[in-house]
């Protein structure tokens, strides 16, 4: 089988999602994978402002992006809006359109809402006859993710589930299978080797302090208040933050940069505060690591919120005394630290990736 797996590099999340899918696919079976970021089939100008425009709104003006989110996800404006989705994609993206159709993949796993809608435009009208999976990588689900033409759609929950299947979505062609992660989340390190190799101290209560790809957030804020807790800081891309904070050299905080064993950091911190991105999510649960939210993107993120309190799952506020008071009970607290560990359990899908991979025939 020639499987494509296409993400677009808005956001770390979809990146991360379409690695663990292919990487999966290079480990276990033989068919033939490619990985492909569809903003690379258009040109210079629109792949840099695609993601400049989405950093730009969710970093300086957020209720800007969260006006934008909603207004594209009511009802009586998706004729509109996917017509114009269609033109616009189909200008920007002639070469990706030209791709799809001169490679002819048996299988297509998306992981953007934006080579879902490509890939299903060219299956609709003829001119590719691909499987096309859609694997959504956040717990609520925009319309902007709906396009006729595709087989399955692979989401990260029960309640994910019944949510596209309000956006027309027929039921078998929804798949609970969890938002897939790198199996290296799910693995079972020695926590204490583990730490005496990342540097870190043995004997005190950690908080891993998650900022995102692009390192947002009143992380210094945060910092000063976490007093008698180690913490460590994923600084992201953001190195102006990564290069305050490693000048500073506050006691019991270690600083990263942009890091590729975020599955080690995680797996020896006993809670994360973090941005409520999808993917991040799903990594904490897997690695069974109790959450605390903050600086969520209105829209997609606080979206997130909403769906993972329905499971009892992560406190969020916008206060940072709430975010020091919540970590704090997670330390004092047994039972309040069981409980939040049993709930992260029960909402985790450790085998999210394997499941998705399985959908190939």
């Amino acid at each position: 089988m020639k499987v494509l797996v296409i993400h677009a590099s808005a956001g770390a999340g979809h990146l991360k999602a379409a690695e663990a899918i292919y990487e999966q696919i290079q480990k276990d079976t033989n068919h033939q994978a490619v990985l492909v970021d569809a903003l690379d089939y258009t040109s210079p100008f629109f792949k840099k402002m695609y993601r400049g425009s989405y950093f730009f709104m969710i970093s300086k003006c957020p209720p800007l992006w969260g006006f934008f989110f909603a207004l594209v996800d009511l009802d009586f404006l998706q004729p509109l809006i996917r017509a114009g989705r269609r033109i616009y994609n189909g200008l920007n993206g002639r070469k990706l359109h030209r791709y799809l159709c001169d490679q002819q993949f048996d299988y297509i796993f998306s992981t953007h809402f934006m080579s879902t809608e490509v890939s299903a435009a060219l299956k609709r009208s003829g001119r590719i006859r691909s499987k096309i999976v859609t694997v959504v990588t956040d717990f609520d689900v925009h319309k902007i993710w709906r396009a006729k033409g595709v087989d399955q759609y692979a989401v990260a929950s029960d309640w994910t589930k019944e949510k596209v299947k309000t956006l027309g979505v027929p039921e078998k062609n929804i798949v609970v299978t969890g938002i897939p992660t790198n199996e290296k989340f799910s693995g079972q390190p020695d926590v204490a080797t583990l730490k005496t190799k990342l540097e870190i101290r043995h004997d005190v209560f950690t908080v891993l302090l998650a900022t995102g790809s692009f390192g947002i957030g009143p992380i210094e804020e945060i910092i000063a208040k976490l007093k008698g807790f180690q913490v460590v800081v994923i600084c992201g891309h953001n190195k102006s933050l990564f290069q305050r904070l490693s000048r500073e050299k506050l006691d019991l905080v270690k600083v990263c940069g942009l890091v590729d064993n975020m599955h080690e950091w995680m797996a020896v911190s006993d809670a994360m505060v973090t941005k409520p991105g999808g993917l991040s999510i799903s990594e904490a649960l897997v690695s069974q690591l109790p959450m605390i939210f903050f600086n969520a993107i209105p829209g997609q993120e606080t979206n997130n919120i909403k769906v993972l309190k329905e499971h009892g799952i992560g406190v969020n506020s916008r206060c940072i005394e709430d975010i020091v008071r919540a970590v704090t009970t997670l330390k004092s607290s047994r039972d309040a630290f069981m409980t939040a560990l049993k709930k992260t359990k029960a909402l985790a899908r450790p085998s999210a990736v394997k499941d998705i991979v399985g959908l190939i025939k």
